[in-house]
């Protein structure tokens, strides 16, 4: 039975990747009538619900369909069930309703790591270090029953709605019980910003959501105020959100009439976006950082900062995401986002890198090549395509081919990790035992309020050999060689986390700063004058 319903999800499947290849983009209006290879479809349909040997649900064999069917076009069109609608768009929007917390699963368990500040858990006495143990009475631990998609599931709500907490508290014998009614949590975008010296500003952008342009500007403005003389923007690890969000934020940065970047598309007008010469920061020295996880909006950003010549682009190249989605709802709810346009520097360069239609496992593993033949380890590794060759406002030479090459090369972490250390962090032992000396020590430590006075203080207490105790407890040991030759990078690996535990991103990120290669790269751009091309 399973065989036979896959052979029929298969043919219709193919039926509708040929529906799709050989038809022109269907209006709204459109979309509800049929083509003779629509009809082939219902015809298959029809056949198989009225004449098959045992009863067939055709609507979960369309949505066993759609997804194969959408796969075929190109790596980012993608098929959103009804039910993961809501949840996909919330990711991008400025708020959700639930109880104001930040957590990480720890051995199984809902580690609160953070009690955003006048939210539904802080007004009812919820402490970062509490461990989640129930949820509105149930026993909420254990391996496959405490996960991050369940636990958001949970906690998450409609505003107004209750739920009820079992939590676990350092010091407490018992369970402490809480009644907790959800509102609306702000999402932040820019967690970390802050005067990397007295001359610097430093801005962390995490995603490109419905707030982030005002958290930027509020940012770029506050730095300011700090007598800030340029800026590094930090979009490592940017996957890249909202486009319109992309371009106000670029737009603070260029002059009139500079183009941002244009869209094209086979069925969709070339459509240009310009600045419209009302940024705050238009001759400000400025530098963007970037990697291989930088992606689409962020890649707008970067480009239209290069090829207008306005600022410099450091570390490796980025992802390569330069494929316009537009979401379309279909009747039942669900939606289809479907790409429509590809994305071009003002240069003229496609940010998209190449790939074959159908095949996402070739396209997925395109970073893996990348760290295979050398390209995050050495700029000698990287080859230009030189049919690709475009010039930026002042006719500095830059290549296409997919992504945006960085005008200074910044490496990866090169640095040969000890055995000891690559299995304590392979098992995951240092945010484990950050986590529980920070909920030993969280009373002890408040008088901390800066990465320099905690560091300091963790200095004293010898972090270290406690956690060398601790890893030895879980079946990790090491001789006197090992233990020398890792002291350093775990010691900077735990204070991170601590650091983060105790006093959240901001002094999280300065710290990690402190040694950060690119970040340094940027600062040395910045002192000799040599941020604007």
């Amino acid at each position: 039975m399973k065989r036979l319903t896959t052979i029929i999800v298969t043919t219709i499947c193919l039926l509708l990747g040929y529906y799709v290849g050989t038809t022109s983009t269907l209006s709204q209006a459109e979309r509800g009538n049929t083509t003779s290879q629509g009809n082939k479809i219902n015809e298959v349909l029809e056949i198989v619900s009225t004449m098959y040997v045992d009863e067939i649900e055709t609507d979960s064999i369309i949505e066993k369909c759609i997804p194969q069917m959408v796969t075929q076009l190109d790596p980012h069109s993608v098929y959103v069930p009804i039910q993961e609608v809501e949840e996909t768009n919330s990711e991008l929007e400025s708020s959700f309703s639930g109880i104001g917390i930040r957590f990480t699963i720890q051995e199984d368990t809902i580690n609160i790591s953070d009690v955003i500040r006048n939210g539904p858990s802080e007004k009812v006495g919820l402490l970062a270090g509490d461990r989640i143990i129930k949820v509105n009475d149930t026993l909420f631990v254990g391996k496959g029953v405490c996960t991050n998609d369940k636990a958001m599931k949970k906690l998450k709500g409609p505003k107004g709605s209750f739920v009820k907490l079992g939590i676990q508290r350092y010091g407490e014998p018992d369970i402490l019980d809480f009644i907790i009614r959800r509102d609306q949590i702000p999402v932040e975008s820019i967690e970390a910003y802050y005067m990397i010296n007295d001359k610097w500003g430093y801005i962390q952008v995490e995603r490109f959501a419905e707030n982030t342009f005002a958290e930027f500007l509020q940012a770029m403005i506050e730095l300011a105020y700090r007598n800030a003389k340029g800026y590094i923007i930090d979009l490592r690890g940017n996957g890249g959100g909202y486009m319109g969000i992309a371009l106000e934020m670029a737009n603070q940065f260029l002059e009139k009439g500079d183009i941002i970047v244009y869209t094209e598309g086979a069925h969709s007008e070339k459509s240009i976006e310009r600045a419209n010469g009302h940024g705050l920061f238009r001759n400000v020295p400025l530098v963007v950082l970037v990697d291989e996880t930088s992606a689409s909006a962020s890649e707008i950003i970067a480009g239209t900062i290069q090829d207008n010549d306005r600022g410099t682009i450091i570390g490796r190249r980025s992802f390569g995401k330069g494929l316009v989605q537009q979401p379309i709802e279909l009747n039942d709810g669900s939606q289809i986002r479907l790409t429509i346009a590809r994305y071009h520097t003002p240069s003229g360069r496609c940010i998209q890198k190449p790939y074959n239609k159908g095949d996402r496992e070739e396209y997925d593993k395109e970073i893996i090549d990348r760290y295979n033949r050398g390209e995050f380890f050495s700029q000698d590794s990287i080859h230009h395509n030189e049919e690709l060759i475009y010039k930026t406002k002042k006719g500095r030479t830059v290549y296409g081919g997919g992504g945006i090459m960085p005008d200074i090369f910044v490496a990866g972490d090169t640095t040969i990790v000890p055995a000891y250390a690559a299995e304590v962090f392979s098992r995951g032992l240092i945010s484990s035992f950050a986590l529980k000396f920070s909920n030993n020590n969280r009373q002890s430590l408040a008088g901390c309020k800066t990465y320099e006075t905690l560091i300091a203080e963790l200095g004293k207490q010898q972090v270290f050999e406690s956690f060398v105790k601790f890893a030895t407890s879980k079946g990790v040991k090491a001789d006197k060689e090992q233990l020398e030759k890792s002291e350093e990078l775990l010691k900077r690996s735990l204070y991170s986390n601590i650091t983060y535990q105790l006093l959240g991103m901001r002094e999280h990120v300065k710290f990690i700063n402190l040694n950060d290669s690119t970040v340094l790269k940027a600062i040395e751009v910045l002192e000799h004058g040599k941020a604007m091309p």
